[in-house]
């Protein structure tokens, strides 16, 4: 028989319903003491749904006191606290303001003893398309380098935290989730997919490289699979993320929301692993398109440079097979220059440590934004996102054009004006 034990605190007038048998007498002390002192503290309650703002939290419907939107909201739950990305008109993107903020109440709820765990999730059907490239364009075109630089520091440095974050973390990745977004989330110790997500690492198509840890994360996927990834733009969906080891749970996107609910109401994050698995042990039929492509992947992306790569893909398309049409074809249209630099990466990020990943894509990207070398960043973003052409015109323009010295330049250590990430 289950005994309801019912506690109220004078000040908040909340109530805890604890099972008798999930919980000893001691640890019952301990937890309404953390709480106890949350509340006296003036910290947020559950039934407040709001943090201060100073405090880079947000009310729950979006707004401050003047009524200005926020992109980072938080529902705080009993021991837990859920980031809600509210950006939905942009996907979600990330901004300056956003990334920072994650970073300070991440921080902050860390050495909480009322935070158990940690949440996030996206708003509108998506859990987050990425960086806000639009914003880093005209950051540099307009010459705002530091707030360019501090954007990207903030990004990887955030990735870092999560993954040495001594608290679950249990990342929500309902619709897309690609480039920056895999970065906040990725390096976690939970990734939750369903049947609507779609993971890409798309910097390729901008004439970028990938970042935010993804140069860890993709080098240990199955055999080559992660340069096909990197090089291409190609996309996973939630069974193929849970296949390769991307994601540790599935379950259907109309399960979400009482995922959420039951997660939300535990009291002890001991639990956290039983009640993930009982929402993500539903039956979704298989939708694994990658396994029958692995073999080639693997004798294509596995050889040594990109113009190998290439002659065997156009040797593959004359045996048939939609998909490697599709893959030379985005390979012939993307940046030369970036498309050395990404597999080099990749190939560099095998052996290498996260911290050591996102050291070096920090050189890789100011590399990029400083255009000591090519434009390419800038033109991939202007033909994809301000004039929208399609049609960027790359320096150097063909593989044959770019020399090593090139490529190499992209992994050398910045200018003393400019800090290595410290992480």
């Amino acid at each position: 028989m289950k005994v309801s034990l019912h506690y109220t605190l004078k000040d908040k007038m909340q109530v805890f319903h604890v099972h008798a048998h999930q919980l000893s007498y001691h640890f019952l002390r301990r937890q309404l003491s953390y709480h106890l002192q949350r509340n006296l503290s003036g910290k947020v309650s559950h039934d407040d749904k709001a943090c201060n703002a100073s405090d880079g939290v947000y009310q729950r419907n979006g707004k401050t006191n003047n009524q200005k939107p926020k992109y980072v909201l938080v529902d705080v739950n009993s021991w837990s606290n859920v980031v809600i990305l509210n950006r939905p008109s942009a996907l979600n993107s990330l901004n300056r303001d956003m990334v920072d903020h994650l970073r300070k109440i991440y921080k902050k709820w860390e050495s909480d003893p009322a935070v158990l765990f940690v949440m996030i999730k996206g708003n509108g059907g998506t859990f987050c398309s990425g960086s806000d490239l639009l914003s880093i364009y005209h950051d540099i075109t307009q010459g705002k380098m530091i707030a360019c630089r501090r954007f990207f520091k903030s990004l990887y440095k955030f990735a870092f935290l999560l993954s040495t974050y001594s608290k679950p973390h249990v990342a929500i990745l309902d619709g897309i989730t690609m480039g920056g977004g895999t970065g906040v989330s990725i390096p976690g110790t939970f990734r939750v997919v369903s049947d609507n997500t779609v993971f890409s690492i798309p910097q390729i198509c901008c004439g970028f490289h990938p970042d935010a840890g993804a140069s860890f994360y993709l080098s240990r996927l199955p055999g080559h699979l992660g340069e096909y990834l990197a090089l291409t733009g190609e996309k996973l969906n939630g069974y193929e993320m849970l296949e390769y080891g991307l994601a540790t749970h599935l379950t259907p996107s109309t399960d979400i929301a009482a995922l959420m609910k039951y997660l939300g109401a535990l009291v002890s994050d001991d639990r956290l692993t039983t009640a993930l698995s009982r929402f993500t042990g539903r039956f979704i039929p298989s939708r694994n398109r990658i396994a029958g492509r692995l073999e080639t992947i693997d004798k294509c992306f596995g050889l040594e440079t990109v113009e190998e790569i290439i002659c065997a893909l156009e040797r593959e398309v004359k045996k048939g097979g939609h998909w490697v049409t599709s893959a030379l074809g985005r390979l012939k249209q993307v940046s030369p220059l970036m498309l050395k630099v990404s597999l080099k990466s990749i190939r560099e990020g095998r052996n290498q440590t996260l911290e050591q990943c996102l050291v070096r894509e920090y050189r890789t990207t100011l590399h990029c934004i400083s255009k000591d070398v090519s434009n390419d960043f800038i033109e991939g973003l202007r033909a994809r996102l301000v004039d929208k052409d399609s049609s960027p015109k790359w320096h150097p323009p063909s593989l044959e054009a770019v020399t090593k010295d090139m490529v190499d330049h992209y992994f050398s250590p910045i200018e003393k004006s400019q800090a290595e990430l410290q992480l």
